[in-house]
């Protein structure tokens, strides 16, 4: 009679039939009729009957009758070899089934057994028992729930325990968790997103809710609020009053005022004053306020929202509000009233008395070229606008040179202006072309302070987070860095932010060096000053993230817009190859399968529909139209740098 071995190979039982065999191995033929060669020393069984295959199918089918717990009871304390507790089990020399029977529940049974060794094995000790079985009991009760979550989500409900975590489950997930893993194992069955899938069940409530709120889940953890005993900041009121009635320009929404001017004249110069606000006078290095406004290192803007970088009541301390005497950071340029020539220069900490706020949006209509051109300014400080109009001209003109080729022209900004709370809100998006009087006033003064500035403490190297771009490389990308070096974009040789400390980290640093460099003190920082480097890399991560956001949020309202003006054919203009700008919008997009047409091209478009998650206007090309002013094509120029990536 042919006789038969079970053996143990890679982590399994087999049995097989021997055909022949030596001290150290046997070879052996198994039921598929394959043959292998054995190590004696991996055999664990050798009988005769049954057959092979039959051995462990009975064998399975008896190990399953077999009560865990009494078998337990049975074994010896000690280590063991399966046959023995097999005879023991059996009150008799074991069958091969039953051996096989025996063996198979020992390896099966790992919480109860130990493994030993081949066919060896050690009972738990009875605590470590209680625990693993009450292991195994919580996993088999997290299975079920998992399920059950699982089951509810296909069906179209959201468990609450869910709905509790939302967008959690997304940004920050437990991947080991039920909760996870049942969206995971539901998004698989409905095949779909596990996004999408919290999105159609509720536990997001919405698109919208979901960009909002997975940003701040990202960037704000512990809410948008301030912690509670932040300090006030008291106002400098030691410092000297400056002679001067200053106005700031900004649009209405704006809150945060942190730059405001101021016209003297003398004899044979007019005095220029530019002023910004000082909060740094009150907040030094490592002060509980400084701390805040380093963790979130800029204010957050996006349609509808904004999340201030220091909290109201700083910003009311310092922020440059019509009626109030208020500390400031001012540069004064003495010019030339004919050319506009820089005479000369005087930075000082004082305090200016603010006399009026003019608003962009209430005034664009009346401070007009045409108006500029004629001379005439019926309004609050038009003289006052009109020089200043001319002196950026003059700031403009020299800055051009210097770069080599104008500025571009008709570039236009977008206000989005929403009536409603969130997502519900009507939003109306207003265009507001770049280089209107007003804008160029205030672009052209804030860019000369923070180049005077950058080149006065790189001068006196004091230490700063400087601007840079250079064109040698290549395309030429703005850096941010504590070295100063030209900024040839801009046409400046050196570029320092430093008037809106009240918004950026940056500009509120700067300050701070600045104000010491004014006073003759030792400045907070040194040019090797690690919080200064880390300031820098910190800065540049969050604000390009909050730029992000901010984008995503424009293109989400573009939508809407699109949405709720019931728009189906929309013109566009082409930056380059398949990507498109809508007319209108700041919306830009990749349109499949668009041919091979000039930049400024005009197109119109069939929309056919949208996706508020990933933000894209599924449209298709209807007619090629006129093409473009070459206004218009300038305008397309910055566009095509946060152009979103070709369509998967």
């Amino acid at each position: 009679m042919p006789q038969h071995i079970l053996f143990e190979e890679d982590g399994s039982f087999k049995a097989g039939t021997v055909l022949s065999a030596t001290d150290a191995s046997l070879q052996v033929e198994l039921a598929s009729g394959k043959r292998s060669k054995v190590k004696t020393t991996h055999v664990l069984l050798r009988y005769e009957q049954p057959a092979p295959a039959a051995l462990l199918a009975q064998a399975q089918a008896a190990a399953e009758d077999i009560d865990l717990d009494f078998l337990w009871e049975c074994a010896p304390q000690d280590e063991f070899a399966f046959e023995d507790l097999a005879r023991d089990y059996a009150g008799h020399a074991p069958s091969a089934v039953e051996a096989a029977s025996i063996l198979l529940r020992l390896h099966g049974a790992p919480v109860y057994f130990h493994r030993k060794g081949r066919g060896r094995y050690k009972p738990a000790p009875p605590e470590v028992l209680r625990a693993a079985l009450a292991a195994v009991e919580k996993r088999r009760k997290q299975d079920e729930l998992k399920q059950q979550y699982a089951a509810q989500l296909q069906a179209g409900e959201v468990p609450p325990a869910i709905a509790a975590l939302g967008v959690q489950l997304i940004v920050a997930p437990d991947r080991n968790g039920i909760e996870y893993k049942a969206v995971e194992a539901a998004a698989a069955a409905t095949q779909t997103t596990p996004l999408r899938l919290l999105l159609k069940t509720g536990a997001i409530a919405s698109p919208y809710r979901w960009h909002l709120e997975s940003f701040l889940a990202r960037y704000f953890p512990r809410g948008t609020g301030f912690a509670s005993g932040l300090p006030v900041p008291v106002a400098a009121q030691e410092l000297p009053l400056a002679p001067v009635a200053a106005f700031s320009i900004d649009d209405s929404a704006t809150t945060e005022i942190d730059d405001a001017f101021s016209l003297e004249r003398g004899d044979g110069w007019v005095r220029v004053g530019i002023h910004i606000a000082a909060p740094a006078l009150a907040i030094g290095r490592n002060d509980a306020l400084e701390l805040v406004a380093r963790e979130r290192m800029s204010t957050v803007y996006a349609p509808g929202l904004k999340y201030t970088m220091l909290p109201p009541a700083a910003i009311e301390a310092f922020s440059l509000d019509a009626g109030r005497e208020v500390p400031v950071l001012s540069l004064y340029v003495d010019v030339e009233p004919g050319t506009c020539a820089v005479l000369r220069t005087e930075t000082r900490a004082e305090r200016v008395q603010i006399a009026a706020n003019l608003r962009h949006d209430r005034l664009d209509d009346v401070v007009t070229p045409e108006a500029v051109e004629r001379g005439t300014l019926d309004t609050p400080f038009g003289a006052e606008l009109l020089f200043l109009h001319r002196l950026a001209t003059t700031l403009l003109r020299g800055r051009e040179a210097v770069r080599g080729k104008p500025e571009p022209v008709g570039r236009v900004d977008y206000s989005f202006v929403l009536d409603g709370d969130g997502e519900h809100a009507h939003v109306a998006i207003r265009p507001r072309r770049r280089g209107a009087p007003l804008d160029l006033i205030v672009a052209e003064l804030m860019i000369y302070a923070n180049s005077h500035w950058g080149g006065w403490l790189a001068q006196n190297k004091v230490a700063a987070i400087y601007r840079s771009q250079s064109y040698e490389r290549g395309v030429g990308r703005v850096r941010m860095s504590t070295t100063p070096a030209a900024h040839e974009g801009m046409g400046v040789a050196h570029y320092a932010w430093s008037s809106s400390p009240l918004r950026r980290y940056v500009d509120l640093l700067n300050q701070q060096q600045l104000l010491a460099l004014a006073a003759g003190r030792p400045a907070a920082y040194a040019a090797n000053d690690a919080d200064l480097f880390a300031a820098v890399s910190a800065f540049d991560t969050l604000y390009g993230a909050y730029a992000e956001f901010q984008e995503r949020m424009e293109r989400y309202w573009c939508l809407r817009w699109l949405k709720q003006e019931a728009v189906t054919r929309i013109g566009a203009a082409v930056i380059e190859g398949d990507l498109i700008r809508l007319d209108g919008l700041p919306f830009v997009m990749r349109l499949a399968g668009l041919p091979e047409l000039p930049r400024g091209q005009q197109i119109e478009l069939d929309a056919l529909g949208m996706d508020e998650v990933d933000l894209v206007l599924e449209a298709r090309l209807r007619q090629v139209l006129t093409t473009a002013a070459p206004a218009e094509i300038e305008d397309l120029e910055d566009a095509a740098e946060v152009a979103p990536p070709p369509a998967a």
